[in-house]
């Protein structure tokens, strides 16, 4: 089971090129979460008028295969295995804990969290 990162959904919703075969297997062929805070992340985006799309909603998600991970208690605390990315951004860090607490692989690009060295942080370029 997968979690995708708020940029993945976006990828997903332009059938852009970055997101890889091999992702797009994954999502395709496994039950696959969009987060309530990518829906929150790329709101606020939109407001701020970096992104040109409709309010991004519940149904976004479900038009895309998904199903939707709400936030829970249990996400917030497992923020706490993450110190490294203290300063790093809040709704990465809001995914990683869902992703953690849910025992969901988390399907990114972002780097700085493929660096981290979990296996189940996996590319989601390739």
């Amino acid at each position: 089971m997968y979690l995708v990162d708020s940029h993945v959904l976006m990828w997903m919703l332009d059938d852009d090129s970055r997101l890889g075969d091999r992702a797009r297997a994954r999502i395709k062929d496994s039950v696959t979460f969009g987060s309530v805070a990518s829906l929150v992340e790329l709101t606020i985006k939109r407001m701020a008028g970096k992104l040109s799309m409709p309010e991004p909603t519940v149904e976004l998600i479900r038009s895309q295969g998904l199903q939707v991970l709400d936030i829970r208690g249990s996400h917030a605390t497992a923020l706490n295995e993450f110190t490294q990315l203290a300063r790093h951004d809040p709704f990465d860090r809001i995914l990683l804990g869902q992703a953690s607490a849910e025992g969901l692989t988390f399907l990114t690009s972002d780097r700085r969290l493929l660096a981290l060295g979990y296996e189940w942080i996996v590319d989601a370029g390739v």
